[in-house]
């Protein structure tokens, strides 16, 4: 690359650092809890029912539901456990998890219907649970859902439905704390929720005006009013990026939606090895480029702009004594660096991480890759042996 090229590539990436930070709704700032600022209220006369859908999840599911089970909510709440077809044992874990919960009453265990055609598998199960508590009851003032790896602070439901209901919100939704100590979490775990909130800035997201939604499927409250005006789960049933297709159909009948960063739900699930996390980003990473391969070249071109040019030019200039391609790569790598601090600081994580921003940009870049060579290969979504993404199918969020 000649001189003149890298100087310009340089500027492209601080200038493009200086938009981000300025006209990208803040989407650095990570305030955690922010969302749930709210006095509480009586909820007395509110009822609430809580579905989660598990497939596979023996080893966490005691203490993720009973964290729903036992919630201090003063209002009515009813949990369903729906076993998405398990082969090791996550409904006989539950069971004799209710045997010393203090609300057994609360929660009834059921299996997942059949996967239909047309349906992603987690949206199948929680269909499966809709179905089960409407043929027994009326419907409720709220749903919440929430992912069989995520256990909730005792006053976490109370918390959204105050906060739900002080400020007339149709979805309120929490991107629960995620593990953060192992090797790969500390690298790729703060990078995840920071490129996520690049992709959907919370602000935007927040804002009615802005057609950006978004919504983390492990903590998601809802109005049964706004999943009745969407059509349900049927009008999204074929969605792999369920969470955020929710909030996206919520916001375009017109409903109110907020989403916020939390350390009243945290996930409990632990990835030890690169392949775990690996896995989870290669399920759903193509899909959110909707299937485009053109939209893929886009992605992975912007990445290496935003995350490898500053740190490589800054070390070619170093190397090449050119004070001035010096000064504006590294003030690009300098500046990403200073906006990835706030996610650094919600994860406990030092100062000196930001620096490795660059190579969680490369290692996601490359599972984005494989994620759209899975799905050439008709493997496209796969999740505890089930393809739900096959080439072809459709995908829109």
């Amino acid at each position: 690359m000649g001189h003149s090229l890298m100087i310009a590539a340089a500027l492209l990436s601080l200038g493009a650092w200086i938009g981000l930070a300025f006209l990208r709704g803040g989407f650095w700032r990570a305030r955690v809890d922010a969302h749930l600022d709210a006095p509480r209220a009586s909820l007395d006369t509110i009822r609430v029912e809580a579905v989660i859908p598990a497939r596979d999840e023996a080893g966490f599911i005691a203490r993720t539901f009973r964290s729903v089970v036992e919630q201090d909510f003063s209002g009515a709440l009813h949990v369903t456990l729906v076993d998405d077809h398990s082969v090791d044992g996550t409904a006989a874990a539950a069971q004799t998890a209710l045997a010393t919960a203090q609300h057994a009453q609360r929660a009834t265990i059921v299996a997942a219907r059949a996967l239909r055609a047309g349906w992603t598998g987690k949206l199948n199960a929680l269909q499966s649970g809709l179905e089960t508590v409407l043929a027994g009851r009326p419907a409720p003032d709220f749903w919440l859902f929430t992912d069989a790896d995520i256990e909730h602070e005792t006053g976490n439901l109370a918390a959204l439905v105050a906060v739900a209901q002080r400020d007339q919100l149709d979805l309120v939704s929490s991107m629960a704390h995620l593990n953060c100590t192992t090797l790969w979490e500390r690298l790729l775990v703060p990078a995840f929720v920071f490129f996520f909130a690049k992709l959907y800035p919370f602000a935007w997201s927040n804002d009615p005006r802005r057609a950006t939604a978004a919504a983390a499927g492990g903590c998601i409250l809802l109005t049964n009013s706004a999943l009745e005006r969407i059509g349900g789960f049927s009008a999204i049933g074929d969605r792999l990026i369920d969470d955020c297709a929710l909030a996206a159909a919520v916001k375009k009948s017109g409903g109110r939606t907020r989403l916020g960063l939390t350390n009243r739900a945290c996930s409990i699930r632990r990835y030890a090895a690169l392949g775990e996390l690996w896995a989870m980003v290669k399920r759903s990473a193509f899909t959110q480029l909707d299937h485009s391969y053109s939209l893929l070249a886009l992605t992975v071109a912007g990445m290496a702009l935003l995350y490898i040019v500053p740190p490589l030019l800054t070390v070619d200039g170093l190397l090449a004594n050119d004070p001035k391609l010096e000064i504006v790569a590294s003030l690009a790598w300098l500046l990403s660096a200073l906006l990835y601090l706030p996610t650094l600081r919600v994860y406990g994580r030092p100062a000196t991480a930001a620096f490795a921003l660059p190579l969680a940009a490369v290692l996601y870049s490359v599972m984005t890759v494989d994620s759209a060579l899975a799905y050439a290969r008709g493997r496209g979504g796969v999740w505890k042996g089930r393809a739900d993404a096959a080439k072809g199918a459709l995908e829109s969020t």
